[in-house]
This record gives structure tokens, C-alpha cells and sequence, in this order.
């Protein structure tokens, strides 16, 4: 059975699927399953596999469903000597320890601009463990002799690249092209995306000609306010080397659930705010 779970789990990272691996890792008396069974719970709600069945099985399954969502893993201790137990009629007079395991592939992050911060970011992110790829209209810039093997260079036009092209809820996409328009045809096609990270460069003065042009197009400002622009964190970059240093550590915190995705950025992102990279 175990198998099975393995060969799931291995498929579902490669098609870019979140899951949560659940794993019996201690048990007491007579339990319906032995240390070592696994469930693997996707975030659609299939499971495959199974640790014993009932509402504990029923009770981890919903866990696993908000481990998911959390991106945090946690254990759980199961008494099926009492009530919670009695009404799934699994009397087994034994104790069972669960450790629930949020599992994803490793995030794709799509540089879009070849530059200089866009040629060192992808440097950093793809040895930091992301599966990198850089976009960019120029092939001056976007091709293989300039970027370390396995990341993916792509010379197109980066707004049609962007509608051809949906991103996976997962993803992470940094806005450093080499120019204003540039930089708005980009955000207007990204910033309604559904991915983790939405990451615009600039100084405040761009960034709000930037948002304030996409208002007036008629995108709601809630939308906008889900970019992260100030891009990156606030350690006083000033070189590109350095600003890409800012912008990686931000996509660590997203990550590792230290700082808010797109979907969970706070109202203080405004486009009023003093930024930390620039053009």
C-alpha cells in the first residue's frame, strides 16, 4: 500500500500538486494499523492509501486538508479507547500518533526581465532551490551562456508569453523588466493571477504611475494591493547584486509562511509606500 502512496506522491510534486503526507508514527496496544502506514491527501480532497479507517482516519484527513493550506505540519494523538473512537466502532484499545506533512514541489518563480537584477536573481533563487525561469524579449539577454544550467531561458514577448501561459497557484513571479511599459504590460497581465508571489521593482514614483495607469484601465485597486511593490525586503539595497538579495529573501518568507503571500497581503502594501529596489 505504501507503494502505491509513494508512486502518488512522486507523480503529484511533478505535476506541480500540493499534498499532505500522513504517516502512523507511534502506537499502543491494538491499533487497525501498524507504525509506517500512510495516507496521502491532496488538496482537492482524494486520498490514497490509508492508516486504519474511522473517524481518526476522517479526523487527520481534515487536518491534512489545513496543513495543506498552512504549509505547516503538525502531530496528532489518537485515543481509540475513547468516545471519539466508540462512534466509528473501533474499540481497539490502543493509542496512535499521526505526523501530517505538507508536501509541494519546488516553486517555479518566472522572472520576467533578463537585466542585470533579473540575471543575478536567477542565479541566487535557482542554487536556493526554486526551479527557475526568465522571460524576456531580448536574446542579448535571455539565453543560456548568461544563467547557470537549469534555468529555463525564454526569449518571447513577455505579455503574450503571460496570456499563453496560466501559472499554478504555487508560483512566484518577479516584474523586473527594463522599462515602465514593460513593467505595466507585465503586471497587467499578472496581478489577477492566482499565484503565490506578484513582485513589482521600482521606485514609488513608478510604481504608482504604474498602478495608477492599471486603475484607470478599470482594475480594481483590492487586486493591485495583492503585489508586493515595495518588491522585496527593506535592507537598504542600492546594486543589483544586493537588490536581488532583498527579493530572494521575500520569496523565502513567502515560502516559509513568514510573510503574506498574494493572496493574504496586507492593506499597508500600498502604492504610497517608499520602496526598497529600484530601476
Amino acid at each position: 500500500m505504501n507503494q502505491e502512496v509513494f508512486a502518488a506522491l512522486a507523480e503529484a510534486l511533478q505535476r506541480g500538486e500540493e499534498v499532505a503526507l500522513v504517516t502512523i508514527t507511534a502506537s499502543t496496544g491494538s491499533t487497525p494499523q501498524r507504525v509506517g502506514a500512510k495516507m496521502l491527501v491532496f488538496a482537492d480532497g482524494r486520498t490514497i492509501g490509508t492508516i486504519g479507517g474511522g473517524c481518526y482516519e476522517n479526523d487527520a484527513f481534515g487536518k491534512a486538508r489545513e496543513a495543506i493550506a498552512a504549509r505547516k505540519a503538525q502531530r496528532v494523538k489518537y485515543d481509540l479507547t475513547d468516545d471519539f473512537a466508540e462512534e466509528s466502532g473501533l474499540i481497539c484499545g490502543g493509542q496512535m500518533e499521526v505526523f501530517i506533512e505538507p508536501l509541494e514541489p519546488a516553486p517555479d518563480v518566472y522572472i520576467f526581465g533578463a537585466g542585470h537584477v533579473g540575471c543575478s536573481l536567477a542565479r541566487m533563487a535557482f542554487e536556493a532551490g526554486f526551479r527557475v525561469h526568465v522571460i524576456d524579449d531580448r536574446e542579448k539577454f535571455a539565453n543560456a551562456e548568461r544563467f547557470p544550467e537549469g534555468v529555463e531561458t525564454l526569449v518571447d514577448d513577455i505579455p503574450g508569453w503571460i496570456a499563453a501561459h496560466p501559472l499554478a497557484p504555487t508560483a512566484y513571479a518577479v516584474i523586473v523588466t527594463r522599462g515602465h511599459r514593460h513593467d505595466l504590460e507585465a503586471l497587467r497581465g499578472l496581478a489577477s493571477r492566482p499565484a503565490r508571489y506578484v513582485g513589482l521593482i521600482g521606485s514609488r514614483a513608478k510604481i504608482k504611475r504604474v498602478f495608477d495607469a492599471l486603475v484607470e484601465e478599470g482594475m480594481a485597486p483590492a487586486t493591485l494591493q495583492r503585489v508586493h511593490a515595495p518588491i522585496g525586503l527593506d535592507i537598504g539595497a542600492v546594486t543589483p547584486q544586493e537588490i536581488a538579495v532583498s527579493i530572494l529573501a521575500e520569496l523565502i518568507a513567502v515560502k516559509h509562511g513568514r510573510r503574506a503571500s498574494a493572496e493574504t497581503a496586507p492593506a499597508s502594501l500600498k502604492w504610497d509606500v517608499p520602496m526598497s529596489g529600484r530601476t
